[in-house]
């Protein structure tokens, strides 16, 4: 495709979109990553020989980014539509998480970019769980999940157009991946 953005920037304006969001929501995340900004700061300015290592190793622009999100979704359709979402962003399931095992009725995931180039540009990752109806021991609340469950969509319908749109193209131009980027987010957003 012509003029197309590459999933490593895509995943770097959703991250960043991600972070301008919850700061919005949730005001005191902005004064925490402006206290672990200024505690970045202030290591380096008193430690000049990991200032230096960190630049050789061009580790510094990525001090301050941000590289975790979550969510958690309830229907196995839910997770098959955010890996079609988080495959454009250049993100794919690493490791399996079963937190059952700990009392919690859900199994778990990181999309996350796998290879080193990418890795270097934007480490961001989503930790993504996936709620087990069938270990709800209660079968009254197992119910009613599950019928909350059938009657929600936690993505747009343009979501879903773009997410088909992408797979026919074999990729976004910059419009596309903004529109994608705002689209995605609503996903995440508390409601």
């Amino acid at each position: 495709m012509a003029n197309s953005i590459t999933a490593d920037e895509i995943r770097e304006q959703f991250s960043q979109a991600m972070s301008a969001m919850y700061q919005q929501e949730v005001p005191q995340y902005g004064t925490l990553l402006e206290l672990v900004a200024d505690v970045n700061l202030a290591v380096l300015e008193n430690n000049p020989q990991l200032h230096e290592k960190m630049v050789n190793a061009d580790e510094l622009a990525r001090l301050n980014v941000e590289r975790h999100g979550a969510i958690r979704v309830g229907t196995a359709q839910e997770l098959a539509t955010l890996r079609r979402m988080f495959a454009i962003m250049g993100m794919y399931p690493v490791s399996y998480y079963d937190l059952s095992q700990a009392g919690v009725p859900v199994h778990s995931t990181a999309f996350r970019p796998i290879d080193d180039a990418s890795l270097a540009r934007n480490p961001f990752r989503v930790f993504t769980s996936l709620l087990r109806l069938e270990l709800i021991e209660n079968e009254i609340l197992r119910q009613k999940a599950a019928e909350i469950l059938r009657q929600r969509d936690i993505f747009t319908p343009r979501c879903r157009q773009l997410l088909e749109e992408y797979e026919q193209q074999g990729g976004f131009n910059e419009t596309q991946a903004q529109e994608f980027v705002q689209e995605a987010l609503e996903t995440f957003r508390w409601h």
